[in-house]
């Protein structure tokens, strides 16, 4: 079975969602390296533009129709 084959029930069936997922933990990990003073600073942002991504997927993958989807 081909993916065009492949259907899509989820956001998390999603190849961008699943990439940017990856991203987002390797963000996690990386941030861990950062100075303790820029938890609220720095890291805090880096952290929430990664999760921002795969949020803004799920979110546009709620909406209803196909044209909303696309």
């Amino acid at each position: 079975m081909g993916i065009e084959n492949e259907k899509i029930r989820s956001f998390t069936d999603l190849h961008a969602w699943k990439e940017g997922h990856k991203l987002v933990l390797m963000i996690y990990d990386a941030t861990k390296l950062f100075p303790k003073e820029e938890v609220f600073g720095l890291t805090n942002q880096v952290r929430r533009a990664g999760v921002s991504f795969t949020s803004n997927i799920a979110e546009g993958f709620s909406h209803g129709s196909y044209k909303d989807k696309l």
